[in-house]
This record gives structure tokens, sequence and C-alpha cells, in this order.
């Protein structure tokens, strides 16, 4: 085997004060398990003073990241910050996918001249959530980057842009590096999630027989490979193939009887074929499984909504937000649902919530005022 140098693998200053804040394991306290965090933090801070020099300031972005919170201007400062390594800028970069925006697109831009390839890498991927019509003149250039990984992962990206919509003098360019991704894949090519990366980029360039090979070829590499089920279906879906759909997905589940993805795909897949009460409990079983996505209790929620059963949507986002006290997605349909109930102080209520993670968006803003408003 090669050992290549990893430098995000290094053994970095504890903080326990951090622990204390956001529930992060620490050094100190792996030994003394006796104590707090704020034990911890107590005597580092006692030793070594409020001013310590060498400490990693971006737990915080990431956190809020994963637990829904709002997140997009402080991953922005991690990635924009040069002195912190090269890892964790990439990872901040790919973490602002969900939050591009006119706003922070020059982020991007930025990072893809960066000298790191991580960090090119990183800002490949914040891209994902951009508009299809603005990636070409961003990303082009880096299909002939001098970094094979960041070549490939452009070609990944581009895949999505139409041909025709390709500058023609960028074409040959193009099929370079889709070949070297596709030869990338093909070396792992006893690998479920190689194969299920293949029909991914083959799905995104339209070759929908293709990417059908290739997500079976990984279904029968391992049956309980969720993903490429899910995007089986979903691919599917797009050729308006749902009956199909779901015969992949009850086989699937039936080898991973508790993925919750599995049970959520098949729900939406239900749903379209209008067989509403099968959808809604398989819905409400992938919402029970992984309890901690917070997208499967609001679908959920949606659901029970649209079948007339307001109050049980309610009860559900309630509960939800209990576990999920920052997301949007949920404070949003506990606001319109409560409207719509009559409930208009409850409904004012979460949307004030919304309004505090969201100060800038003015649709926030004017549902506040329209809520005061009738409330008066």
């Amino acid at each position: 085997m090669v050992i290549d140098r990893r430098h995000d693998h290094s053994f970095r200053v504890p903080r326990p004060d951090v622990s204390a804040k956001l529930g992060t394991p620490n050094a100190c306290n792996d030994c003394h398990r006796d104590k707090g965090a704020d034990w911890a933090a107590e005597a580092v801070e006692r030793w070594h003073g409020p001013n310590r020099k060498g400490l990693q300031n971006y737990a915080e972005a990431f956190h809020a990241a994963w637990t829904g919170g709002s997140a997009a201007a402080l991953l922005a400062a991690v990635a924009y910050n040069g002195n912190l390594p090269a890892f964790a800028r990439a990872s901040a970069l790919s973490e602002l996918r969900p939050y591009v925006s006119r706003a922070n697109i020059g982020l991007a831009r930025a990072a893809l001249s960066d000298p790191d390839p991580l960090v090119r890498i990183g800002a490949l991927d914040m891209l994902e959530g951009a508009p299809a019509n603005q990636l070409w003149p961003l990303a082009s250039p880096l299909l002939s980057d001098s970094t094979r990984g960041v070549r490939i992962r452009a070609a990944s990206l581009l895949a999505a842009v139409p041909t025709a919509s390709q500058p023609p003098a960028d074409r040959g360019r193009f099929d370079l590096a889709a070949a070297e991704f596709v030869a990338a894949q093909r070396l792992n090519a006893d690998r479920p999630e190689a194969r299920a990366t293949l029909g991914n980029f083959f799905a995104r360039r339209r070759l929908a027989a293709e990417a059908e090979a290739e997500y079976r070829a990984a279904l029968h590499l391992s049956p309980q490979y969720a993903p490429a089920a899910i995007n089986l279906a979903d691919l599917f879906r797009q050729a308006g193939r749902d009956r199909d759909g779901e015969a992949v997905l009850r086989t699937a589940i039936e080898a991973s009887p508790r993925d919750g993805g599995l049970h959520h795909a098949l729900g939406l897949a239900l749903s379209r074929l209008k067989q509403t009460d099968d959808a809604i409990a398989e819905l409400r079983r992938a919402a029970e499984l992984e309890p901690d996505r917070a997208r499967y209790v609001y679908v959920y929620a949606v659901a029970l909504h649209s079948a007339g059963r307001g109050p049980e949507a309610i009860a559900i986002l309630k509960d939800g937000l209990t576990r999920h006290s920052s997301d949007r997605d949920i404070l949003m349909a506990l606001t319109t649902f409560n409207r719509d109930a009559g409930d208009q102080a409850a409904a004012l209520d979460y949307a004030e919530r919304l309004a505090r993670l969201a100060p800038n968006d003015r649709e926030i803003a004017n549902l506040v005022q329209s809520l005061r408003n009738s409330a008066k």
C-alpha cells in the first residue's frame, strides 16, 4: 500500500471550550472521563491564558452546516481564511453548495484559482448549487488543470451542461477530461460506488441507457447499496417509469429494510403514483428510521398536510423542531400550516424565528409583516 501525506490527520490543540458549546470530543476528557468539558476548558485557560495560539476555529461553522443552523457566513469565513489548512477550506466550500447565491459566487470563482488542488475541487463542489447556465465559463478552464483530480471533478460538474451549450472550442478539452473521469471509475469497477458514480455521470449527460446499466451493475455487486437503487428509481422518474422505480426500491428494501433513504424514495414514488396512504406510510417509516434527517420529517409532514391531515402534520413538525431547531423548511411549514389553520399567533411566532435565522431575507421579512398586520 502507498502511504500518502495527509495534513488533515494532524494532532490538533485540544478544544474543551468548543466541546462545552457544541458537544464535540476533545483529548483532555478522553483521559479525564470523570470531569466535564467545562472543567477541562477552565484548566486550559488557567494554564495558558485566554488568547492561546494554534487554535482551529472552524468547528462552529461545520456544526452549523450539519445541524441546520445559519451556516453560510461562518462557512464563507473559513473558506476565505488562507491561514487555515486547505482541507478545512475545501470542506467549507463543499458545504456551501446549498447556499450558492450571487452574493457569494465570487468566493467560488476565487477558489477555482487557489494554489491547492483540494481547494479548487472544493470550489467545484460548491458550484454544483449554481444554475447550469453559469457553470461553463466558471469551471471549464479547470478541464485543463495540472492535477487530474481537478480535471475529472470539472468534467463531472460540467456533464450537466448540454453539448449544444458547450462552446465548440472547448469540447475537445471536455471530451479528454470526461474520458479520464470514466477511466478513473473503470479502474474501480469492482466497487458499487464507482459504478453508481459512473451512472450519475451518464445520467447528467442524458445517456439514460448507459446510466441504467451502471446502476444495475452496482446493485448486482451489492444489493444493499442504496444510493444506486435510489438513483436508478430517479432515472426512471425522469422517464415517466415510476412503476419500474417502485419495483427497484422494493427489491432494495428487501436487502436493506432499515435504510431510511430507500423508504423515503419509495414514499415519493408512491405519491407520484397517487397511492397516498402507502406513500405516507413509507415517508413515516423513513422519518422514524432516521430522525436526524430533517428533510424526512418535513416531507412526511407535507404529505400528511396534503392528505387533509393538518393537525397531524403540525404535530410532526413541532416534534421535529425539538431536534432540528434551526431547520428553515420545518419552520416555514409550521408558519404556513398554522396560518392556514387560522392560528395567526403561532404562525407569527415561527415566522419570527425564521427571520432571526435569515435577517436579510426580504421574503421572510414580508411574511412576518403580513402576519403582524393580520394579528392586529
